[in-house]
Formats: C-alpha cells, sequence, structure tokens
C-alpha cells in the first residue's frame, strides 16, 4: 500500500456512518483525522437523521447530506450525488462505512484517494484497503473506525493496545440553538431546575430482546418520582413512541412523553437537562455518554464490552446468563437475560447516583 502524505490533502471526503450510536462510536476516528489532516477542508458525509450529532463538532468544517429518501433518491439521485462531490475536486475520501455503495460514489466521483476497509468486495474500488485487525474484533467498537487509520499508517501505534478503553474521547457539544430549544421544551412540559430531571429511553431500534420491560420502567419511575421527586421526560425515536406510551400508561406520576415528537438536535439538548438517563443499549444511551451525562445502562443480548457506553459517569447494568449476548433481535427463550434486572437493583443504582439531587435540591 503506498503511503498518503497528509500536507498533500487539502479536501478530504469522510463518508460517516448511518446510525446515531455507529456516529458517536466513530468520533475518536474523526478527532484524530481531524489531528492527522490539520490543513485539510474536512467535508463529511452523513445520512440526514445523524447530521445533528455533529452539528456543533470542531473537528469538521462542513456536513453534507445523502438524502436517499428525498434529493438522492433512485438512480438519479445517486447521479446527483456523484456530480455534487465531483464538483468539489475532493483530494481523498475516508469511508468510515462499510458498503459497497459508499466505495461505488467515491470511485465515480473521481476521487484520487480512496481509504476504507477490504470487505464486502469493494477492495477493487479502493486505492487503499485495508484488511480489518482481528484484534479489533475483541474491543470496543470505536477501535474498529480507528483501526482503519492505524492499518493506512496515518497513527503512530494501535490505539487499542496503548491506552485504556474509557480514555477515548467521544465527546460532542450540543449547539447553543438546540440547548436553548430543549429548556424550552422542558418548560412547556412543567419540567424545572428545582428538582431532579430523570430521562428514561425504555426503547431501542434494533429490536424487543434489547429493552427492559416497559412495566419495570414505569415502576422505576414510579419509585424515583416518590423517593426523590424525580421529574420523569421519556424519550425515544417516533417508531418507539408506542412502548413510551406503555410505560407513561402505566405510571401513577404523568411523565412528559417527548418520544418522537424531537430532532436529534433537541434530544441532545435534552439528554444534557437530565440529572440521571436511564437506558436500553440505543443510540441516546451513546449520545448521552457523549455528553457526559450520568446514566444507567442496561443490556441483555448484546455485549458492552463492544458497544457500551464510553463515560466514566456511566454504569452498565446487566446480569449473568449463559446464552447472552446472543445479539438476536429477539428472544427465543425466557428472556433470562432481562427479567433477571429487577426494579429494586435499578432504584438502588439510580438512587446512589442521584445522591444530593433527591428531596428537591436544585442542580
Amino acid at each position: 500500500m503506498k503511503p498518503i502524505h497528509p500536507e498533500s490533502i487539502r479536501r478530504l471526503l469522510i463518508r460517516g456512518t448511518n446510525w446515531v450510536g455507529d456516529a458517536v462510536m466513530s468520533v475518536p476516528a474523526l478527532k484524530a483525522i481531524r489531528r492527522v489532516f490539520p490543513n485539510a477542508g474536512i467535508s463529511l458525509l452523513v445520512r440526514p437523521w445523524v447530521r445533528d450529532v455533529y452539528a456543533a463538532a470542531p473537528f469538521v468544517d462542513e456536513i453534507l447530506s445523502y438524502d436517499k429518501l428525498e434529493r438522492h433518491s433512485g438512480w438519479m439521485g445517486r447521479r446527483l450525488l456523484i456530480s455534487e462531490l465531483r464538483a468539489r475536486r475532493f483530494d481523498m475520501a475516508i469511508l468510515l462505512q462499510n458498503a459497497m455503495e459508499a466505495a461505488w460514489i467515491a470511485y465515480w466521483a473521481r476521487i484520487p484517494l480512496r481509504l476504507g476497509y477490504r470487505r464486502d468486495g469493494r477492495a477493487i474500488l479502493l486505492t487503499h484497503a485495508v484488511r480489518i485487525d482481528p484484534a479489533v474484533r475483541k474491543v470496543h467498537q470505536v477501535y474498529y473506525y480507528l483501526g482503519l487509520l492505524s492499518g493506512a499508517g496515518l497513527l503512530d501505534d494501535r490505539p487499542w493496545e496503548s491506552e485504556p478503553c474509557r480514555a477515548v474521547s467521544i465527546a460532542v457539544p450540543v449547539s447553543a440553538s438546540d440547548q436553548e430549544a430543549a429548556r424550552a421544551m422542558l418548560l412547556d412540559h412543567g419540567i424545572t431546575a428545582d428538582r431532579p430531571v430523570v430521562g428514561l429511553n425504555p426503547g431501542a431500534s434494533y429490536g424487543g430482546a434489547k429493552r427492559w420491560p416497559a412495566e419495570r420502567f414505569a415502576a422505576l419511575a414510579d419509585a424515583l418520582a416518590e423517593r426523590c421527586m424525580a421529574q420523569i421526560v421519556i424519550f425515544g425515536a417516533p417508531s418507539e413512541r408506542p412502548v413510551a406510551e406503555r410505560v407513561a400508561a402505566q405510571m401513577a406520576s404523568p411523565p412528559a412523553v417527548l418520544a418522537g415528537r424531537t430532532t436529534l438536535g433537541h434530544l441532545m439538548g435534552l439528554i444534557r437537562e437530565c440529572d440521571l438517563f436511564i437506558t436500553n443499549d440505543s443510540g441516546p444511551m451513546h449520545l448521552a455518554a457523549a455528553l457526559d451525562v450520568p446514566q444507567l445502562a442496561i443490556f441483555g443480548s448484546t455485549s458492552e464490552i463492544a458497544t457500551g457506553p464510553l463515560s466514566s459517569r456511566a454504569t452498565v447494568v446487566r446480569k449473568a446468563a449463559d446464552c447472552s449476548p446472543c445479539f438476536l433481535r429477539e428472544c427465543p427463550t425466557d428472556f433470562r437475560c432481562m427479567l433477571g434486572i429487577t426494579v429494586g437493583e435499578i432504584l438502588s443504582a439510580a438512587e446512589g447516583m442521584l445522591r444530593g439531587k433527591c428531596g428537591g435540591e436544585s442542580k
């Protein structure tokens, strides 16, 4: 593989990842790219629903939307995107996304240097095709993205061998406008700063196997409302609103249900206003970690080693089961990994994390 000379790169395109959790976990790689290419103008191409993750990020200069549902839909839409990228005359593309399509678009956009993982038969479209280091598959997913840079000789070391996982920074800022909108939204729902705010995220888009039962979220929320005077806010994507409403319907203390009613940027601002965030393994879990918000992350079918929240303020709760992690969308047996986690266990941990904020003490 020919060496890449960062000083010669003036216009750099990064094809970002498609999902919120992956977008957060790729942040260390994006920050490393900024350090490696300090003189380049960096454009990040992502799907519209993740662009707000980077709205206030200082490590990219421009965010481009790849809108496959509207502007870039169908074959003609792909051609339009290719022509738009070609007109920008990028010197190099770094493909954090794995799809064959990402390589095809960079190739047809005539970007001279194209760096990506050698997988899914796309090596022929790349000028710098990197093999996946087997060691990367055994550590946190943040190193999967950093491993691409190491494999291309752009980093001096293999960071998964030289630093503890939680030393990697996934921090991202919230834009001032999104934070202001979030505070206004909370006030509209009667949420004030004089009592602790607890955010619940009872959904998980991957499937039911990642979801702690709705009735347990409801019982937990009522206990926190009674014992800590907590104000409960329930979050989630539009598709997860039914889950959020099931939790709310079983609560004695009415919560603010904002699932499906926020932009991603507003969600980030809302999470940042929480004193505690209680969540399943999900994109919002990673957002809470990136925003340095105290959280309890409930794991069952997935692995906290691979995709756990990278934050010193996060506590992972899981119960050992001989079938976990199975990575299945739905549990085919008795759901022991999640049903083994009791309301009392989460409540005890939550009260410990809210210590000093219970009893109406302000933030």
